[in-house]
């Protein structure tokens, strides 16, 4: 079920515009912070406010968050119904192990449905001589076809990543990588790229970059782990007689046998059919019966003869009689 929220504008929230340096950011939370700070306010609605003030604080002083925020909100205004779209994140490239939100209340449902698992945290690390350390892994999204998972393929993916220009305000450069994406890969699941995250400190070895994968939403399948699901439409007649007809799957289509008193609503299962693995995933069909319609008056006569012939009352066990 999606959880539709109001769309939060953190700029509007702390006085900014969109093109305010970090220097900018920091000194309106600075002044912000006194005025509505619960020890000290007058304010009716200081606690809320100040709360208000951490959350968009939280977003805007990060230049990671920062920058996927403003690809996102570029076309949200504050107060509008809002779902984060599941590809919002895609591209961008976080350093850091995640980010998390404390105990879990400190912050909206808005922000915890941007932020509130797996999402990147930029941190900066300050040596000093003789300090040597392991540079920072690295973390992004990367959509590919359903299709990808059956066969495996190389792809180039550009990753964008968030850094602050000499003027404070948050840029993004680009890189394209060349990845080998396997056979049998599951969505959520984690290749990594040794090497590819942040440069060590010292001497120190480079970090390694995770690419987490994401399926692009498919226009027939649905995917629940390995196994993959699909709507098949069936006519009265296939469905009351069964029949063998020609099924879609992510290799091409195959055949597959109805059974005859199929109902709208059975799940038939190819099995082997769904995503590659030790087991390999099952492919399931739903049945949904659809009816021709009634657009000429030889169909309408048809359908007329049929409620004669067959007398069906669908509704005989709800204590109906068929009108």
């Amino acid at each position: 079920m999606i959880q539709v929220m109001d769309f939060k504008d953190y700029y509007d929230v702390m006085g900014l515009e969109r093109n305010a340096s970090q220097d900018e950011i920091k000194r309106a939370y600075r002044k912000l912070a006194r005025k509505y700070h619960p020890d000290v306010s007058k304010e009716a609605d200081a606690e809320a406010r100040f709360k208000e003030l951490g959350e968009a604080y939280a977003v805007l002083k990060d230049p990671e968050k920062r920058a996927a925020y403003d690809d996102l909100g570029a076309n949200w205004k504050a107060g509008q119904d809002f779902h984060p779209p599941p590809d919002w994140n895609a591209g961008y490239e976080f350093s850091g192990g995640g980010f998390t939100g404390g105990d879990g209340s400190a912050y909206s449902d808005f922000f915890e449905s941007l932020f509130g698992q797996g999402f990147g945290s930029a941190q900066t690390r300050r040596g000093h001589a003789g300090f040597r350390a392991r540079g920072e892994d690295h973390h992004a999204k990367v959509l590919i076809e359903l299709e990808v998972a059956y066969r495996g393929a190389t792809r180039d993916v550009t990753l964008r990543t968030p850094e602050l220009d000499s003027s404070g305000h948050v840029a993004t450069k680009q890189r394209t990588l060349s990845v080998k994406i396997p056979k049998g890969v599951r969505q959520g699941q984690r290749i990594r790229l040794s090497g590819q995250g942040s440069p060590g400190i010292g001497g120190g070895g480079a970090g390694d970059l995770y690419l987490e994968i994401e399926f692009k939403p498919h226009k027939l399948f649905r995917v629940e782990g390995r196994d993959i699901y699909f709507d098949l439409p069936v006519t009265p007649w296939e469905a009351a007689l069964g029949a063998t007809i020609k099924a879609p799957t992510p290799e091409g289509p195959v055949d597959l046998k109805i059974p005859a008193g199929t109902t709208t609503g059975r799940k038939l299962r190819l099995r082997k059919r769904g995503i590659p693995g030790s087991p390999p995933g099952d492919l399931y069909a739903t049945v949904a019966i659809t009816l021709p319609a009634a657009d000429s008056d030889a169909a309408r006569e048809l359908y007329r003869k049929m409620a004669k012939d067959f007398a069906y009352d669908p509704r005989r066990n709800l204590g109906g009689k068929l009108s």
